[in-house]
């Protein structure tokens, strides 16, 4: 167990998006056109790091719909998120708890895709108990159908969690050589770089064993609550080759700082059966050192609130590991 630690900004708050208004009255019109009807409410979504437009449009007819949006010309990477996403989301297996694909819309510059809205929340934190077991539950079943991809979703080409690693999320060795500054460290973990380094370089060759898929940001605020209980999974543009279990450690960081005995969520859930040993270390590390350097640098399009956040999980994760290992 641990001390609860809550984040810096609540999930469902950390988003700055443009409201509905400022969007170009050409792109406006087309999805109201799109929707069947002219949108006389939007509903904009307050989770989420970047800045791009997200909300539930309500029409006209009684309709709605979750509407995301962004303009290539100033959010170029967005637009590939979203372009990327579709592609997924259309091919994924059906009846799974995620929300479906309706269309996708070019104009005026704009890259628009449309889902079914799910009337949910993010889970709350400190973890409600009904809400953790959902969504564990929830991810079980998820895991267990990308654990033998469907052939159209490997047609995409989609990239390898161990690929990923080397290129972006392995960061204490960069620290290590002087490449990158040392972040600051909770106590525990100073002093520690040299296993910290030992750990991290450990996940592509585990991550190369998988062969199924997974989600590749599994967050609290990617996942939402209906109000009949179950857990949905949104946001798939970073659909990988790699292990579930990867995903499952980034999802119970939040267990920890809700002050959860996470160790055994992790060690009996389905989607570790064939995970190595020490692969909750690993990952832990690893992730601390990205979101810990990430957060020095957060790109000028993501929301303000995104390097406090990244700090946090930083710590949060070195925290679940320097307990684990025994570091005092």
């Amino acid at each position: 167990m641990s001390i609860p630690s809550p984040p810096p900004v609540p999930y469902q708050a950390t988003a700055q998006r443009p409201p509905w208004h400022t969007l170009p009255g050409t792109v406006r019109s087309a999805l109201s056109a799109r929707l069947g009807a002219p949108v006389v409410a939007a509903a904009t979504a307050g989770a989420g790091f970047t800045r791009g437009f997200a909300a539930v449009l309500r029409t006209a007819d009684g309709g709605s719909a979750f509407v995301k949006a962004a303009p290539r010309a100033e959010q170029p990477h967005l637009v590939d998120w979203y372009a990327r996403e579709a592609a997924i989301l259309a091919r994924l297996p059906a009846g799974l708890p995620v929300p479906r694909l309706r269309w996708t819309l070019w104009e005026a510059g704009w890259y628009a895709l449309c889902l079914d809205p799910v009337d949910g929340h993010p889970p709350r934190l400190p973890w409600d108990p009904g809400e953790l077991t959902a969504t564990l539950t929830g991810y079980a079943d998820l895991a267990a159908a990308l654990a033998d991809p469907p052939a159209e979703l490997v047609a995409l080409g989609l990239p390898r969690l161990a690929d990923l690693a080397r290129a972006d999320i392995l960061w204490w060795d960069e620290v290590a050589a002087g490449r990158e500054p040392l972040p600051p460290l909770p106590a525990p973990a100073r002093g520690r770089l040299a296993e910290l380094v030992a750990l991290e370089s450990r996940l592509p060759g585990y991550a190369t064993e998988a062969t199924g898929l997974t989600h590749g940001d599994l967050r609290v605020d990617n996942v939402l609550i209906d109000r009949a209980g179950t857990a949905w999974f949104c946001d798939w543009p970073w659909l990988c080759h790699g292990p579930a279990w990867f995903d499952l450690a980034n999802l119970l960081i939040t267990g920890y700082a809700s002050g959860l005995d996470v160790d055994p969520l992790f060690a009996t859930h389905p989607a570790t059966v064939h995970a190595p040993p020490d692969a909750l270390d690993v990952t832990l590390a690893a992730l601390a050192g990205y979101h810990l350097t990430a957060a020095t640098s957060a790109p000028p399009t993501a929301s303000i609130h995104l390097p406090a956040h990244q700090r946090w999980t930083g710590e949060q994760a070195l925290g679940w590991l320097a307990r684990r290992r025994g570091w005092t």
